[in-house]
């Protein structure tokens, strides 16, 4: 339900104001509007300047760190004096890591000038979640969004899908390293040694349930369990995803009507059934519906996942041609206030309004980013690395404009406006935010404020800055 002050300023929305905060991250000074839908989509089909300004290190270095942070323990343990000071290093290095992790994501949404790629990045993230249960798992984090969500945005959804379900980070997520075909020659060889692992059937349910074809799509458990066999053999290796053909369950399997692999087993197989997936249309619709969602709003306009759906059919699944066809509707572009602004994104706007400079930005130390990026997150209730499940946030503006989570924004808006608007007069701050979202009551209520920083949180806290 739209609030009334964010009613007062419905019907005079621009394409510009509407594109900053549906499509991207708000305003910042300096900052060219988006005037068309051929400027967002640039922002898509360009070069990544996120990944080119925050690059971060590979799979295979992190998973290195691991393991030199493991040796240097077990040695610690078994009492080399050596060891110790070479742990502490380690981990050191570790943490330094996390906090760099953090740093690239909210330094890719705030300096690269691309926010609608930015926004997708975030979405399909999301969409093909993944929540670390362990320390190795925190120190890949960061090559995640890298390695199988990045390089895929601006390209087809099967590429994306077979990326996101083989990447060791989902991998590890839906321990699909703990799963072995029951009648494979790791499993016979695991009776004799009575060390067995049974088949786990996390990865094949969410690939199918939350990546593909949705809750209610047109699957049976007997597919789920064909499919858990199919994918038996996929593991971690020291340099990511690979396949162990003594973990795979022999023969073929018949998945949604169809019949993939056989003898020998082979990681083309699982690659097939995934760009399957990627095409049934079941798909189609479940990935228009979601975009729809996330961007516009949770009760989509029918017609509006329709179109989105035939051009995903069309295009066998052509990531900028349904964005092109999402910008391209008229429904894309109705009235601001239906969705409301994650504290990620709501942290993220803040930040490019009061115009953090990037040097300032960059040299946040370790200590400095977990008070100032991740404990707030955390008390708004968004935890990067901890999505409440595999299927990801909530989208519903409920979850998020609650009593504590409004709290702990205008908490941290207040300390925020502090630090970075000394020199900023509330009166033109509301009008570079907001431009004609905001209505005469706030105007009037940042111009009374009595102190410089009161006024910049009113703009910040204000029910125009926390919806889209």
């Amino acid at each position: 339900m739209l609030d009334e002050k964010a009613q007062e300023v419905s019907k005079v929305q621009s394409f510009a104001t509407k594109a900053a905060f549906r499509f991207g991250y708000g305003f910042a000074a300096g900052e060219a509007d988006v005037r068309d839908v051929d400027a967002l989509l640039r922002q898509v089909t360009e070069a990544d300047a996120g990944i080119a300004a925050y690059a971060g290190p590979s799979f295979a270095d992190r998973a290195q760190l691991m393991r030199d942070y493991l040796k240097h323990k077990r040695a610690a343990k078994k009492g080399d004096a050596g060891a110790k000071p070479l742990l502490r290093a380690s981990n050191k290095e570790r943490n330094a890591l996390r906090a760099a992790d953090m740093r690239r994501v909210f330094g890719r949404a705030l300096y690269a000038g691309q926010g609608f790629r930015e926004r997708l990045v975030f979405f399909w993230a999301d969409h093909f979640t993944v929540v670390p249960k362990s320390r190795l798992e925190q120190t890949v984090w960061g090559s995640y969004q890298e390695e199988a969500i990045r390089p895929h945005v601006n390209g087809s959804f099967g590429d994306m899908l077979v990326a996101a379900a083989t990447h060791p980070s989902m991998l590890l997520f839906l321990d699909q390293v703990r799963s072995i075909g029951p009648n494979s020659k790791a499993a016979k060889n695991g009776k004799k040694r009575r060390k067995v692992k049974g088949l786990n059937e996390n990865l094949a349910r969410e690939v199918m349930e939350l990546h593909t074809l949705g809750v209610g799509g047109a699957y049976s458990q007997t597919d789920v369990r064909q499919a858990a066999e199919l994918l038996t053999g996929l593991v971690v290796g020291e340099d990511g995803a690979k396949f162990l053909p003594r973990w795979a369950e022999p023969g073929a399997e018949d998945v949604l009507g169809k019949r993939y692999g056989g003898d020998p087993a082979k990681m083309s197989d699982i690659e097939a059934f995934l760009r399957d997936l990627a095409l049934h249309p079941d798909t189609a619709r479940h990935v228009a519906q979601k975009l729809v969602v996330h961007f516009i709003s949770d009760e989509p306009d029918p017609k509006l996942v329709d179109e989105l759906t035939r051009v995903y059919t069309n295009t066998d699944g052509d990531l900028p041609s349904v964005y092109g066809a999402m910008l391209d509707h008229p429904a894309a572009w109705v009235d601001l206030g239906q969705k409301a602004r994650q504290p990620f994104e709501f942290m993220v706007a803040s930040l490019r309004a009061l115009g953090i400079a990037q040097a300032d930005f960059d040299d946040l130390a370790t200590g400095q980013v977990n008070r100032g990026l991740n404990l707030p997150l955390n008390s708004m209730g968004q935890p990067l690395r901890s999505a409440p499940g595999p299927n990801g946030w909530p989208e519903e503006p409920e979850a998020w404009i609650t009593a504590q989570g409004l709290a702990s924004r205008l908490q941290w808006a207040l300390a925020i406006s502090r630090r970075l608007g000394r020199d900023t007069d509330p009166r033109d701050f509301v009008e570079l935010a907001l431009r004609e979202l905001a209505g005469g009551s706030l105007k009037f209520a940042v111009g009374g404020a009595e102190q410089r920083e009161e006024g910049l949180t009113l703009v910040l806290a204000s029910p125009e800055f926390n919806r889209r």
